[in-house]
């Protein structure tokens, strides 16, 4: 596959996109809904360590669909941006939640001048860009957040055999090329990033903060479901 993720491919999904998750993922007894919250809790515990008070946060979504999570994560920041390659889907989040913004990109350059944001994340975008891209998909998260702010990149774990099961299955994965945590951080400290890390999330069900640690103290066994990566903009 060549060129930026065909905005066709998600346009048929922007009324039907937790329906399609779903159907993908009914083997394992939960709905999308339950992963959503439990990412957002884990976006905000990776904002407070990085800036002390998720609040104060000026975030940007990458790829961010229908604004599946806007409805939790909103609240917990200063502000909230999402952007996508999709305009049936950003017409629908922008219905759904008229205090965010939402600007479309042509998938190759962020509309936004340089170091505009606290934060950009990622949420299960990066499986979808052609590989060829990835670079410079990373390098344009990292070039419009500020010196010192926080990229977070949510991805697939290849090595856990339900995930491969489940996009297997999911309609709009048929050209998913998943990337493990190795690549992932790679492709970060490329973009100039540091204090590069990840690790595995979704080992076991993190319902809480107790939970939540123990997900985390599992990490480093790249066990669960999904990995979270992140990088800081070298500080001015």
């Amino acid at each position: 596959m060549n060129g930026p993720p065909a905005p066709a491919q998600f346009d048929a999904y922007a009324g039907t996109y937790a329906d399609a998750v779903n159907r993908s993922i009914g083997f394992l007894g939960v709905k999308v809904d339950y992963f959503t919250r439990v990412k957002v809790d884990y976006v905000v515990d990776f904002l407070t360590a990085q800036f002390g008070d998720a609040g104060t946060v000026n975030l940007l979504d990458v790829g961010c669909g229908v604004g599946q999570s806007h409805a939790l994560l909103a609240p917990r920041v200063e502000s909230l941006t999402g952007t996508d390659v999709s305009a049936p889907c950003l017409d629908q989040a922008a219905t759904a939640h008229p205090d965010n913004t939402y600007l479309p990109y042509d998938g190759t350059r962020l509309p936004w001048a340089d170091a505009q944001f606290d934060a950009a994340m990622t949420t299960c975008v990066m499986h979808h860009v052609p590989p060829a891209q990835w670079a410079s998909f990373a390098a344009e998260m990292a070039r419009v957040v500020r010196p010192g702010g926080l990229v977070l990149v949510i991805e697939h774990n290849p090595l856990n055999p339900l995930t491969r099961r489940a996009v297997s299955t999911c309609a709009f994965d048929e050209d998913a090329v998943l990337l493990g945590q190795r690549r992932t951080r790679a492709l970060l400290a490329g973009a100039g990033l540091v204090n590069v890390q990840s690790r595995a999330i979704l080992s076991i069900p993190p319902i809480g903060p107790v939970t939540r640690a123990i997900d985390l103290a599992l990490g480093h066994l790249s066990l669960g479901a999904q990995y979270i990566a992140r990088g800081t903009v070298t500080p001015a």
